[in-house]
């Protein structure tokens, strides 16, 4: 029910930049996000803040979902 949900809203139409995506992959790689925001020469409170934006933009709950999202559309 939820897949249905997210697609009439249009989620597959949206575009994560390039920063956006090395974010999301550097979550995905297993790193804490004290490690992958000085990776992405971030502060920690940055990397955060980021990560909420791009959870919120996609309609996701956490980033391990925003992760997901882009390993299913094969971004990471």
């Amino acid at each position: 029910m939820e897949q249905a949900t997210l697609v009439r809203r249009g989620t597959d139409d949206l575009r994560l930049s390039d920063e956006e995506i090395r974010l999301l992959s550097q979550i995905a790689s297993g790193v804490t996000a004290d490690v992958a925001a000085r990776k992405l020469e971030l502060s920690a409170r940055t990397l955060r803040r980021r990560l909420r934006t791009i959870c919120d933009r996609l309609e996701v709950n956490t980033p391990i979902e925003a992760v997901v999202w882009a390993a299913r559309r094969q971004l990471i």
